[in-house]
């Protein structure tokens, strides 16, 4: 089976319940086998969500939003 890993940044998250919160968002997508957060409190977090199928970046999204927070474009 193959794995795909989509990495996605997220502003506005602080601490460990933001990550449970984005992670249990995200891990209600169908296909996501995975989610790991590197928290920047206050800053920009890296979001790395694995999943057995390619997963639209407006479903990322949505998810994360969801949760309260919203991914960032860094070459913006």
């Amino acid at each position: 089976m193959t794995n795909f890993s989509t990495t996605v940044h997220v502003d506005g998250m602080t601490c460990n319940h933001c990550v449970s919160s984005v992670t249990e968002e995200l891990e209600a997508l169908e296909g996501v086998d995975g989610v790991a957060v590197d928290l920047n409190a206050g800053g920009i977090s890296e979001v790395t969500i694995t999943s057995n199928r390619r997963l639209k970046h407006e479903a990322i999204s949505e998810a994360i939003a969801e949760a309260g927070y919203l991914v960032v474009d860094n070459n913006a």
